[in-house]
């Protein structure tokens, strides 16, 4: 199993970025998907989630209008547009698969740095 991010980088305030993560080695569209992110000095938080076949979405309220997560099941691969980027967006982003059937199983890939900065 494997979830490989990537996209992240250094970006001026109000600029906007696009984060990539692709899964492989387990079957995709049968997980739900998430991306996280964590600033220094701070717990990891949920920012986004899309059910399997994307038909639902929720986002922290500190990131409503200006990221949207998508999927493409065809290509393994979830997505994270981040518009509007503002300091506090600063962080490593991770994505993660989940699955509960009869046990909960939880796959992280390694992260990607984005930071916000003048």
């Amino acid at each position: 199993v494997q979830l490989v991010e990537s996209g992240g980088g250094l970006v001026q305030p109000g600029g906007s970025l696009r984060l990539s993560c692709v899964a492989s080695g387990f079957t995709f569209s049968s997980y739900g998907m998430s991306w996280h992110r964590q600033a220094p000095g701070k717990e990891r938080e949920l920012v986004a989630t899309i059910s399997s076949a994307g038909g639902s979405r929720n986002y922290a309220d500190s990131v409503k209008g200006r990221f949207t997560i998508s999927r493409d099941n065809a290509k393994n691969t979830v997505y994270l547009q981040m518009n509007k980027l503002k300091p506090e967006d600063t962080g490593v982003y991770y994505c993660n698969a989940r699955r509960v059937v009869v046990v909960t199983e939880d796959y992280w890939g390694q992260g990607t740095q984005v930071t916000v900065s003048s």
